[in-house]
């Protein structure tokens, strides 16, 4: 979504905060059907099934906060350059 808003010529700082702006929906609804799915699969699973559910959830988590947060302020410091 950044490359896209820099070919149709915005700035690179209105361009990374537009293009984070319009991935976010995206992104938190897909990891949202993912966390959806790991609890059922959780709640109705026993053994290795729910061991699989928890460590899901679990990598989902991590994977929202780092795409949120971690991605977020990297892309922005190296635009700087």
């Amino acid at each position: 979504r950044i490359l896209e808003e820099v070919r149709w010529g915005k700035p690179r700082g209105v361009a990374l905060k537009l293009g984070f702006e319009r991935s976010w929906n995206s992104i938190r609804d897909s990891n949202m059907s993912s966390l959806i799915t790991a609890a059922v699969l959780f709640y109705f699973g026993s053994g290795v099934v729910r061991g699989f559910a928890l460590t899901l959830g679990i990598g989902i988590l991590v994977s929202l906060f780092t795409s949120v947060f971690v991605v977020r302020t990297v892309i922005k410091t190296v635009g700087r350059f």
